[in-house]
This record gives structure tokens, C-alpha cells and sequence, in this order.
């Protein structure tokens, strides 16, 4: 677990995270689409002077002799790279000027029936967009080969590869939110039983937990798509052309889907928390009418009995040959005459 500390959000003061680091850089012809070469960090420099490409680099858990040399090599901002690499990053977009826009989103990966999150922090220029990859999240890797296939897209140049990026993240939420309705459906069974289960009722309050946080990370993600389809002039860079905001028009639909889907579960949810307590305390009042049917019945022997155990000497039938016999019977009778009272009336 990461505990703040506003000295440690300094990219420099991070631990070297780079076990896992992943590395992939392509030059993209604006004419075509077509990749033209796979780069070197080092030979980024190069590829940035011409005009006629774009470069686009992909990052998996850089280490941070990685991320200084992007940071040189691309001339990023301070304080976006620290956004960049810090743990829990709320999703937002922010504009540095004309040169440069930077993109937070989070993602979300099912495992277990346990929602993983990861961070997704992307740098976009006139000539060059750059993902940062952490955490739970699946690769980009399917969406640069698709692209490879249909290069005719990506002449729109890096906004095109933000939306493409943006878009195969939300498209990650639909189905898990998919498979935590299936999850749901799963468990109304044992919502249903009038017994109580303490593992029912945690399963379905860490389901709601989890709920709560998904749209706690969805929700954000509406700002971004709303930034580009509804931006101002002077707040993004002068290459991005206008034919790309139905992409991202696109993406907010989308968006909106998973929202729903969300929405919609902790509803139904909600109701079956409350349908399982419900179901649970009937349950217990049809005990408590059992018992207290039981105590009614057994209440006439224990006061007929406590009453013929008084030491008087005048009493009823004491002196009756059949009085005995006679205070059975009518116990039996006062007995099951209350029980067929009970019973008709369902309580036993």
C-alpha cells in the first residue's frame, strides 16, 4: 500500500519499477498511416525534426532511467511526468499550451471477481504520443497491429491514436461489468434462502464496494471525452483536425453504456441487499411465531399443573375418582385445540 508523502511524488524519488518494462516505438508516415521504422529511445530526437512522421511510444512499468531519458528525449513537463507515474491518479486532461495535451485515465482489469485498477497517462504532441502503462490493465499491443493492418486511420496523426487508445479502455469496462451482472444472477439464489449467511451478505456488500469504486474511475473518463469533443480553440494543439471529434463522440457513447451498465447494477443490487434482509427477518418471524405457538400450548398444562399443586384442601374434584383422569383430558383437549388454532392460522 502507497502512503502519500508529497516529497515522493517527484519521479526521481520513485523505486525503480522496471521488472517488467515493455519498450515499443514506431515512426508513422502522416501521409499514409504506414509505420515507417521501429525506433530507439535514442533516436527519437532524429524522427521529431521531420514533419512528414509522428512517433508513437508505448511504455509498460518504465524504470526510471527510462522515464528520464523519455522525459529528455521529448521534452516533457515536470509536473505531468510526476501525474504521470504517481499511484491512484484521479482521470483528467490538462493542456500545456499549444505543444503539448496530457491524458490520466484508469483502467480496470476482472480477476477473480476482483477488480484490478492500473494507470494510463498519455503525452501528445504536434509529432509524437506517448502511453504510460501501470498497473492492472490489458496491453495496447492488438491495438497498434490492428492499425498496422488499416494504416488509413492513423493519417489523422496522434489524436487518432488517442482515440484509440481511449476507446480500447472503455471498451474494458463493458465486460466487466458484464461479468459482475453474471456474478450477481449467481448469487440471487442464495439471496432467496430464508437462512442467514454471513458469506452471502459479505459477498454482496464487496460487490457494492466494488461497484461504488468502478464509477468512481468511470465517471472522470466522461470529463476527458467531453474535453475533446467540446474544446476550445486555444486549448488544444493546432494539429488536431476537426475530423477527429466523431471518434471521440464515439468513445463518450460508449462510455455512457458501461455508466448505465454500472448504474444499473448497484441498483439491483441495492434491492437485493435489501430483499436479503427482508427475506432473512421473515424468516426469523416465522421462527418467532413457531416459539411462540409452542409457549402458548405448553402455557395450559404448566398452569393447570401449577394450580393442582397448590396444598388446599378444598379444591375441585380433588375428592373425584375420576378427577385425575378428567384434568388430562382436558389439557389434551385445550392443547390440541390451540395447536389446530395455530395451525390454520400458519404459524406452526
Amino acid at each position: 500500500m502507497t502512503v502519500y508523502d508529497p516529497d515522493a511524488d517527484r519521479f526521481e524519488d520513485l523505486e525503480d519499477s522496471g521488472d517488467n518494462e515493455t519498450i515499443i516505438c514506431y515512426s508513422y508516415s502522416r501521409k499514409t498511416g504506414e509505420p515507417i521504422e521501429q525506433l530507439a529511445i535514442d533516436d527519437v530526437s532524429r524522427a521529431l525534426t521531420n514533419n512528414n512522421q509522428f512517433i508513437w511510444l508505448g511504455l509498460y512499468d518504465p524504470s526510471i532511467e527510462t522515464v528520464q531519458e523519455v522525459k529528455d528525449a521529448f521534452d516533457l513537463h515536470e509536473l505531468a511526468l510526476e501525474d504521470a507515474l504517481a499511484d491512484h491518479q484521479r482521470p483528467k486532461v490538462e493542456s500545456y499550451g499549444h505543444d503539448m495535451i496530457f491524458v490520466v485515465v484508469r483502467t480496470a482489469k476482472l480477476e477473480d471477481n476482483q477488480i484490478r485498477y492500473g494507470t494510463t497517462a498519455i503525452f501528445m504532441g504536434k509529432n509524437f504520443i506517448i502511453s504510460i502503462r501501470r498497473g492492472a490493465s490489458n496491453s495496447y499491443t492488438p491495438v497498434r497491429e490492428h492499425y498496422h493492418r488499416r494504416p488509413e486511420r492513423l493519417r489523422l496523426g496522434p489524436i487518432f491514436v488517442l482515440h484509440a487508445i481511449l476507446d480500447f479502455i472503455v471498451d474494458n469496462y463493458l465486460p466487466i461489468t458484464d461479468r459482475l451482472g453474471n456474478y450477481l444472477r449467481e448469487q440471487e439464489r442464495n439471496i432467496f434462502s430464508s437462512e442467514f449467511s454471513r458469506d452471502t451478505l459479505r459477498s454482496l456488500y464487496e460487490l457494492k464496494s466494488q461497484l461504488v469504486h468502478m464509477r468512481a474511475v468511470i465517471l472522470p473518463v466522461q470529463d476527458v471525452c467531453n474535453f475533446f469533443i467540446n474544446h476550445k480553440k486555444n486549448e488544444l494543439i493546432s494539429a488536431f483536425p476537426a475530423a477527429a471529434q466523431p471518434y471521440f463522440r464515439d468513445v463518450n457513447d460508449h462510455l455512457l453504456r458501461s455508466l448505465d451498465a454500472v448504474n444499473g447494477l448497484n441498483e439491483m443490487l441495492s434491492v437485493a441487499m435489501n430483499t436479503y434482509t427482508t427475506m432473512v427477518t421473515m424468516g426469523q418471524n416465522d421462527v418467532v411465531r413457531k416459539l411462540a405457538a409452542w409457549a402458548g400450548i405448553a402455557a395450559v398444562p404448566t398452569a393447570m399443573a401449577g394450580i393442582y399443586g397448590m396444598n388446599f384442601e378444598f379444591m375441585p374434584e380433588l375428592t373425584w375418582r375420576y378427577g385425575y383422569f378428567a384434568v388430562i383430558g382436558l389439557i389434551l383437549a385445550i392443547c390440541m385445540f390451540l395447536y389446530y388454532k395455530f395451525r390454520k392460522a400458519g404459524w406452526l
